[in-house]
C-alpha cells in the first residue's frame, strides 16, 4: 500500500495498479478497439463496391472511353472490396483506438506530460488523415496522369483492381506517415534527442532529404515531387515551432506527481 512522506494513504487513483490488474486493464482496452473496428466494418462493408468506386475514380477518369478496370482473378471481385472496408475501418476506429490507448497510459503520466501528450495524440490523427486526402486529391491525379501518358502507343490499359487498391492503399501509409513530420520532430526534441537550434540549423540537409524522399514516392516528374517535398519541409518547420513551445511547457510544470497509478 503506497503512502505519502506524512503517512496518509494515496487516493485509490493514485495508487500503483497490480501486475494482473494492469493486464486485465490492457485486454479490455484491446478488446473495445477490436469491438470499435467491427463495428466500423459493419457499417462500411454494405457500401464497400460504392466506396470502391470512389477510390478508384482518379485512374477511371484517365482510361479511355469504353475501357475500364479489369479483375485478373476469380475472388478479386470480391475481395477487393472486402479489403478496402477492412483498411477504412481501421482508419475510422483510429479516435477510438488512440482514446482506448491514451485512456491506458493516461493515470501515469504527470499533469504536465497530460498537457501535451493528449494534444500529439489528436494531432497525429488529423495529420494522418490530411496526408491520406493530400494523396487522393492532388497525388492520384498526377501520378495516373503521368502513368497513362507515358506508355507506347497501341497498349490498352487495363488496371487490375487488386493491384490498384494494394497500389493507393500504399501511397495512404507512406504520405499519411509523411505528414506525421511535425509530431515525430516535437517528439525528438521533448526527449531531449535534438534542440529546435539544432534542427534549424540541419534545414538544408532536411530540404534535400525531403526532395529525396518525394523522388522515392512519386514518378520521376518534378512537379509531383516538388508536391511532396514542400509540404514535407514546411511540416517540418511547424514541428520546429510548436517543439519549442512544448519543451517551454515541460520547463515549467506546474506539478511533477503523477496523476494515477
Amino acid at each position: 500500500m503506497n503512502a505519502k512522506p506524512d503517512g496518509n494513504q494515496l487516493p485509490p487513483e493514485q495508487q500503483e495498479m497490480p501486475l494482473i490488474e494492469h493486464l486485465l486493464e490492457l485486454r479490455n482496452r484491446l478488446l473495445k478497439m477490436v469491438l470499435a473496428v467491427l463495428v466500423c466494418f459493419a457499417a462500411i462493408y454494405p457500401f464497400a463496391n460504392e466506396l470502391y468506386l470512389f477510390l478508384s475514380e482518379p485512374i477511371r477518369s484517365l482510361l479511355p472511353v469504353g475501357q475500364t478496370m479489369i479483375a485478373t482473378d476469380v475472388t478479386s471481385p470480391f475481395f477487393a472490396p472486402l479489403k478496402l472496408a477492412l483498411v477504412l475501418a481501421v482508419f475510422a476506429a483510429i479516435p477510438i483506438i488512440l482514446y482506448q490507448l491514451w485512456s491506458f497510459i493516461a493515470p501515469g503520466l504527470y499533469a504536465h506530460e497530460k498537457r501535451l501528450a493528449f494534444p500529439l495524440l489528436f494531432t497525429s490523427v488529423i495529420l494522418f488523415y490530411a496526408g491520406a486526402a493530400f494523396a487522393y486529391y492532388v497525388v492520384f491525379p498526377l501520378v495516373f496522369g503521368f502513368f497513362t501518358a507515358i506508355g507506347p502507343e497501341g497498349i490498352v490499359e487495363l488496371p487490375d483492381i487488386t493491384s490498384y487498391l494494394n497500389f493507393v492503399l500504399k501511397m495512404f501509409f507512406a504520405f499519411g506517415v509523411a505528414f506525421e513530420i511535425p509530431i515525430a520532430t516535437v517528439l525528438l526534441i521533448l526527449t531531449g534527442a535534438t534542440t529546435p537550434a539544432d534542427l534549424a540549423a540541419k534545414r538544408p540537409y532536411v530540404v534535400v532529404g525531403c526532395f529525396i524522399i518525394g523522388m522515392l514516392l512519386t514518378p520521376p516528374d518534378i512537379i509531383s515531387q516538388t508536391l511532396l517535398a514542400v509540404p514535407m519541409w514546411i511540416l517540418f518547420e511547424i514541428g520546429i515551432l510548436f517543439g519549442r513551445l512544448a519543451k517551454r511547457e515541460v520547463a515549467d510544470p506546474d506539478s511533477d506527481e503523477p496523476t494515477g497509478g
